[in-house]
């Protein structure tokens, strides 16, 4: 097994980060929204869920940010931990309107830092970034940041990937024994409506924070 390349303080990590955005080895960026974020986002519009708190951790350019945004998403929060990331995002959106704007919030930060509570955290390539020895502290985080009932949606990847190096992968069964102490699972099935890219690996699910 080869040793795994991510650093383990924050300081080395969001240099890490950084320099693939600079370098532009940023091979998980699709260049647009993707199918099953659009899906979600399309969901919660159909809900009339417009004015709830929306999370997009990890979020790198954001496409889904836009997104929300046009389909008028009233509060919506992207954390990056990459500088390179946020401030490609700003320069994007600041040809949006002031008043497109005012519902938008760009955090450059850790996760694991954020205390604010939301109603939605959408989850794509975030997972899949974060040192495997995270996944029990990151499920437990996105408990805690939701708002009671507040849901949790995205996609993972359920196929192996790399044992040293992100993305890390893994298997519905396990990422289910993770999220069960806490969520309860409204979707979790595989994804048919994947990017061509990712078809065929991917987990599309949905889950409701459990009463504690």
């Amino acid at each position: 097994m080869s040793q795994n390349v991510l650093p383990d303080n924050v300081e080395e990590l969001e240099r890490f980060w950084s320099q693939r955005y600079e370098s532009g080895q940023t091979g998980w960026d699709l260049g647009a929204v993707s199918p099953p974020l659009k899906h979600w986002i399309d969901t919660w519009k159909s809900e009339c869920k417009e004015d709830r708190a929306v999370l997009l951790p990890g979020c790198g350019n954001a496409y889904e940010a836009n997104y929300l945004l046009d389909n008028g998403f009233l509060d919506v929060t992207v954390v990056d931990i990459a500088w390179p990331a946020i401030h490609q995002l700003q320069q994007r959106m600041s040809k949006q309107s002031a008043e497109h704007l005012s519902h938008l919030a760009t955090v450059h930060g850790d996760f694991f830092d954020l205390n604010h509570r939301y109603s939605l955290i959408l989850e794509q390539t975030f997972f899949c970034a974060l040192d495997p020895s995270l996944r029990q502290p990151y499920v437990q985080k996105m408990h805690d940041l939701l708002e009671p009932e507040g849901e949790l949606a995205g996609v993972l990847f359920d196929a192996p990937m790399y044992d040293h190096r992100p993305p890390f992968g893994g298997t519905a069964t396990e990422y289910r024994e993770l999220f069960a102490p806490y969520f309860d699972f409204l979707i979790w099935e595989a994804c048919s409506i994947s990017h061509p890219a990712r078809q065929g690996s991917e987990l599309l699910f949905r889950l409701r924070k459990l009463r504690s």
